[in-house]
Parts: C-alpha cells; structure tokens; sequence
C-alpha cells in the first residue's frame, strides 16, 4: 500500500472566506496569505491520491490557535473520513496547552481519528520542550495510543512562511520527556534525524519518525540516499504536504535515489502501515 501521512483538507466555508478566519489567527493568516499557499477539500484531496496511485491518505484541518475552529474543522475530518473509509485516515487537531484538550481529543478518538497533527509549537504557541506544559496532552496520546504530527523546520537556510523558531533542541527535548510517545515531525524533522548518529540522541528518539512533507523545496534526491546510508530508511515516511504540492511531484527524487524497491516500499506506506496499525486486506 501507498500512504501519504500529511495531507490538508479544509472545510468549503473556510476555502471560501479564509480572510474573516484569519483575522484573529496570525499563523494562518501568514500561511494563508503566502503566494504559494493552497487549499483543497477532502474530495479533492481523495481524488488527487486515487491519480498518483495512492492507497490512503492522513488527512486533517489546520491547527488554530482558537479551540473552537480545531473543533470545527475536526468535525469536518470526522465527517470525511466516514464518508471515505477506504481512502482517508483522520488525525485531529487541538491546542495541546488548552483546558479543553483532553475533551476534544478523546471525543475525537471515539468518532475515529487516529492521531494528532499538524500541530504548530510556535503557530499555536506551545512550549515543545516544557515536560509540565505539554504532559497532560502526551500523556493522554500516549493512553490512547496515538501519534503526534508536529511541525518543524531546518534551522539554517533562507526564510519562507512558516519557518518558525522551533529548534532541533525543543523537537529533541520533547521526545526525551516522553519517550513512550509515537512522535512524526514533518519536513524531515529540519535535519533532526542527522544528529541520531549520535548514540545518545538516537536512543531519546527511538519513537521519532520523520516525514518528507516539502522536500522537494530543501533538498534533492540525496537526502534518501543519506538516510540510507545511515540505515534509518524504516523511520522515514511519505509526506505531500498536499495541496501544496502534488504528489507526483516526488517521484522523480524517489526514483533517482540508490534506495532499493523495498526501502522505496517502506518510505511510501510500508512504515506508516506499521505505525498506524492499518490491517491490509488479505
């Protein structure tokens, strides 16, 4: 099977007036009005998978700083997923910090989502490396047995939006206060996952995985070869970032790798069928 573990999708209404959502919601609002930025709805986000000959597809709303719109485009994840069973995987989003997070996520849990994601430290303004803040939210995924997608971007390099100020020591931090907690980090962790040469940093993020959501604008073909070589290709997953970008568009670097048919295989659904538990059909 293939899996892309980080697809947008976003309710008609919010597509339609995203100004009147963003005028209190300053990171939406700097993504949002971004030259690059897209929306799609969960039939389009369904349809693109189907034409790239994707199997499934983790789809979820953007991570507000306001709980009520986390609730409101999780019951748009809630609905879609129901509507598309065989297609569509539903992570939820909430504010890890908010006194109402541990309602929402449970009520998320018992309408079917699967995980949390994409949440933002500095967007939603949530101390990462705090193991007091954010224990009651890990704590309860870790009860649920659920991931966490979060965020993080490469520390070096030319400015664009949503680079935040989120540092490999926080990404790091979190893991090690928790470590029974399953933990993506989108956009190839911003190069974290170079640092688990070190023993050390390898041991605190045994259950970190790294998807490659934008790779395409940071790095080339070699970044699969580096992973590799460094033999962590079982700890990497297929990231999109749809809609912005298609998912074809990675073929060409998958292709051009020195990775085998099998560590492709794993990269682009084997790893995440294994995180997620999703049953293959015999």
């Amino acid at each position: 099977m293939k899996i892309d573990v980080h697809v947008h999708i976003t309710p008609p209404d919010i597509i339609k007036d995203w100004e009147k959502y963003a005028a209190n919601e300053p990171y939406f609002k700097m993504l949002s009005e971004s030259p690059v930025n897209k929306f799609a709805t969960a039939e389009q986000a369904v349809e693109a998978l189907e034409a790239d000959g994707f199997d499934m597809g983790v789809a979820f709303g953007f991570g507000f700083q306001d709980m009520g719109l986390c609730r409101y485009v999780n019951d748009y994840v809630i609905e879609k997923v129901r509507e598309f069973p065989d297609r569509l995987v539903g992570f939820a989003v909430v504010v890890p910090q908010h006194r109402e997070m541990e309602r929402e996520l449970i009520r998320c849990y018992e309408n079917g989502l699967r995980g949390v994601g994409e949440i933002f430290p500095e967007g939603q303004e949530f101390a990462l490396a705090s193991a007091e803040e954010m224990s009651p939210f890990a704590s309860l995924c870790i009860e649920l047995d659920i991931p966490v997608l979060l965020h993080l971007n490469e520390p070096v390099g030319h400015y664009y939006a949503g680079k935040t100020k989120t540092t490999l020591w926080e990404a790091e931090q979190f893991a090690r206060n928790f470590p029974e907690l399953d933990i993506i980090y989108a956009h190839w962790g911003g190069g974290l996952f170079f640092y688990e040469l070190m023993r050390e940093v390898s041991r605190t993020l045994k259950n970190v995985y790294y998807d490659t959501a934008a790779s395409i604008f940071l790095y080339g073909h070699k970044v699969y070869n580096v992973v590799k070589t460094l033999g962590f290709t079982d700890k990497i997953l297929f990231g999109s970032d749809y809609p912005l970008l298609p998912l074809n568009r990675y073929f060409r670097d998958l292709g051009r790798s020195e990775l085998t048919e099998d560590e492709k295989a794993a990269i682009l659904g084997g790893n995440a069928l294994r995180l997620l538990r999703i049953e293959t059909p015999c």
